[in-house]
């Protein structure tokens, strides 16, 4: 059996980070115990970082360490280009939207409305219904 790929939008790091008893928090830890491979790009790491520091959020930057060093061992960088075209209902999740298309990965999401209707996007529910 091979390993799932996934494409994680912010929301669902944020969301592990704040409840850690919620399907966000199942997701991440399946990433954690290597069932799942996390894929993203410079850019998502970026917004990774900038997300997760936001002080009124009130992540200790301890826990946003962690998951972001575990996001670099553990994960898989790659690099998307050229940008898909069409409308995207946020222009600021075309990079999930395409590292996900282009790498034949799930991308889960919180926000499934700032996304096209695809079956690859999926919110943490639908994802462990799988």
């Amino acid at each position: 059996m091979s390993t799932v790929h996934i494409v994680l939008d912010t929301n669902i790091l944020v969301s592990a980070l704040l409840s850690r008893e919620g399907k966000p928090a199942k997701v991440y830890r399946m990433f954690l115990t290597r069932i799942l491979l996390l894929i993203y790009s410079p850019q998502i790491f970026e917004e990774y970082q900038d997300v997760l520091y936001r002080p009124y959020l009130q992540i200790p930057h301890i826990d946003a360490d962690i998951v972001l060093r575990a996001i670099r061992q553990n994960g898989k960088e790659v690099w998307v280009m050229p940008p898909s075209v069409g409308i995207m209902p946020d222009e600021d999740d075309r990079v999930f939207y395409d590292t996900a298309k282009s790498t034949g990965a799930f991308l889960i999401t919180g926000n499934t409305k700032h996304y096209p209707s695809e079956p690859f996007i999926v919110t943490p529910a639908e994802f462990l219904e799988l």
